[in-house]
């Protein structure tokens, strides 16, 4: 190459390393209103669940304590369950699917080729940027959903079994949760069939395997993904009566090894098929 070309075109011969890879896909997830707008529901919608959840039920755990049963302490993260679990997943999907729908995609694997690098890029990115706002979640409806119920004498503590495994285990299981929308989203590309299918395994097929009989039943039961990852942010009662599932780190486990197959599937059809 000739020092005039070289001089006409200062990035010739130039190659993307991994980190200008991350800097791009960071780049592309923070300027993506929706990002910023799935992120504000998590935190306000889970909090706010939480508070709503706690309100109503202080005055029943009060009756419990009273007569010598045992309460729930989990239902202060009662709102990770509901609008964290979606919040997450669907930024999972459309990390990625949205770039397939708007042909996005395209311009990304010209600039980067190494597809393999964009996936892993995009899966590092959203588990810290989904563990961070999780565990901000996590500590906001714990102290929000304590309140009323620390108003009627049957508060919870940081203090308590398992409640700081349980505040920390929630962010964790929302990270996993948004690459599991991410590799659900690499294979089948298309946003409202990823999210279908996934929030279909997590709320309803989950729940559904316990009817099947025997075993096999009570197996399938306890590695639902949803199932096998989310016992890690129970705690209190709800920790102890919980045989149907594995042990909390033990799910947890279960639940990432499931998210890195499905991931690597994701890689491997990522590399073989036309963008």
């Amino acid at each position: 190459m000739s020092a005039t070309t070289t001089a006409a075109n200062p990035t010739a011969g130039y190659r993307t390393g991994f980190g200008d890879v991350v800097a791009g896909e960071w780049l592309k997830l923070r300027t993506v209103r929706s990002t910023f707008w799935t992120l504000v529901t998590l935190f306000v919608g889970s909090s706010a669940i939480s508070l709503l959840i706690c309100l109503a039920a202080a005055d029943e755990f009060a009756k419990d304590k009273a007569a010598g049963k045992p309460d729930s302490g989990d239902i202060v993260l009662v709102g990770l369950l509901f609008v964290g679990q979606i919040a997450a997943y669907v930024l999972g999907v459309m990390t990625i699917s949205a770039e397939y729908s708007t042909g996005g995609i395209r311009t990304s694997l010209t600039a980067v080729p190494r597809r393999v690098e964009i996936l892993v890029a995009k899966a590092i990115l959203l588990a810290v940027i989904v563990f961070v706002v999780g565990l901000a979640t996590a500590f906001a409806c714990f102290s929000l959903g304590d309140i009323p119920l620390r108003a009627k004498n049957v508060g919870v503590s940081m203090s308590d079994p398992g409640a700081t495994r349980a505040i920390f285990g929630s962010a964790l299981y929302l990270s996993g949760l948004s690459i599991f929308g991410l590799a659900l989203g690499f294979l089948l590309r298309h946003t409202a069939g990823a999210i279908t299918i996934g929030l279909s395994l997590i709320f309803i097929i989950g729940g559904l395997t316990q009817l099947i009989p025997g075993s096999f039943g009570k197996w399938l039961y306890k590695v639902m993904p949803g199932n096998a990852g989310g016992g890690i942010t129970q705690f209190g009662e709800t920790a102890k009566n919980a045989e149907k599932v594995f042990a909390p780190w033990t799910g947890f486990t279960v639940f990432v090894l499931e998210v890195l197959m499905l991931l690597i599937v994701g890689a491997i059809l990522f590399e073989k098929r036309d963008a």
